[in-house]
């Protein structure tokens, strides 16, 4: 089970409340694993799930610290902010604007304290335990706040030839949800990344994300129109357009979806985002020189922040 807000819990994974009798969740693990089980042609990644659910509330001292936020071998766990890594060399990281997340951390906050009720005290709006007893709509906002928060870091690392402009606005004038997560420029063109948590693997079809976890959304659509919209404001077309997922989400490491007004469109993953960004999508062309510097002035004088 990956540690994300968003994730299934071990309750809904065995498919019981999670006020239900020890004895209750015993037998709902026995039944889903003899039915999940691959030597009787269940599906293998659904039966791991089950061992894994089980195994973090099989004794009423797992279920006890489970429920109260802690990890195995940990006696504390909070998804709030922590303060950048110190960088373990002297070498010039990009150039950096705007906060990563802070947009989805800053909306998480207003609605967790207002669905929590008026006067609650809540000592810690990011505790595992509260976040999971959260509607799921609050849990992706603080999940996607965390991978937003996590390609930045990643990105940090490219070094000073590229650019980032991070909770990027597409319609000042709009709600703040209608934003790029990063503008990313370097010598390989210029990219608007969009990271997400849905807190499960998911496909490919027709060039959008589906899947169970996707549900009804249209990131890759959402991403398009959004691109769009902030490619005529500031006069500068896309090399690509990339949905950045968590490595054990995503059905490959890179995986293009097809194009959008001449800008690739594909998904990746954490872990290679970086060599997707320093060797460019295949087939693209490089900017340099004037143009690379051109661009960057353009856009650092038209880009707004959410």
């Amino acid at each position: 089970m990956s540690d994300s807000p968003i994730s299934a819990t071990p309750y809904e994974i065995l498919g019981v409340s999670s006020t239900a009798p020890h004895e209750e969740i015993r037998r709902a693990y026995r039944r889903l694993l003899r039915a999940t089980h691959p030597d009787v042609g269940g599906d293998a990644t659904r039966f791991i799930a089950v061992q894994k659910a089980w195994e973090r509330i099989a004794t009423p001292e797992d279920r006890a610290a489970y429920d109260r936020g802690q990890r195995p071998a940990e006696e504390h766990h909070t998804w709030a902010p922590t303060p950048p890594p110190r960088r373990p060399d002297t070498r010039p990281s990009a150039r950096s604007y705007g906060h990563p997340g802070g947009w989805r951390r800053e909306r998480y906050l207003t609605l967790i304290r207002e669905w929590a009720g008026r006067g609650a005290d809540l000592p810690d709006p990011f505790d595992p335990a509260l976040v999971r007893s959260a509607p799921r709509e609050l849990r992706h906002l603080l999940a996607d706040a965390l991978a937003e928060e996590a390609t930045a870091r990643t990105l940090s690392g490219l070094g000073i030839g590229f650019t980032l402009w991070h909770d990027v606005a597409t319609d000042p004038s709009g709600p703040g949800n209608r934003k790029i997560d990063h503008v990313v420029l370097g010598p390989t063109g210029l990219f608007a990344l969009q990271s997400e948590d849905f807190g499960g693997p998911v496909r490919v079809k027709r060039g959008e994300l589906v899947g169970e976890a996707v549900a009804d959304e249209r990131p890759m659509r959402e991403l398009e129109a959004r691109a769009k919209a902030l490619s005529r404001a500031v006069r500068a077309k896309f090399t690509g357009l990339v949905i950045v997922l968590p490595d054990d989400a995503a059905p490959e490491s890179y995986l293009e979806l097809g194009t959008s007004r001449g800008a690739t469109t594909a998904i990746t993953t954490q872990s290679f985002l970086p060599t997707l960004l320093r060797n460019g999508i295949p087939g693209s062309r490089p900017i340099g020189g004037n143009e690379l510097f051109d661009l960057r002035t353009r856009l650092q004088a038209g880009i707004r922040f959410v």
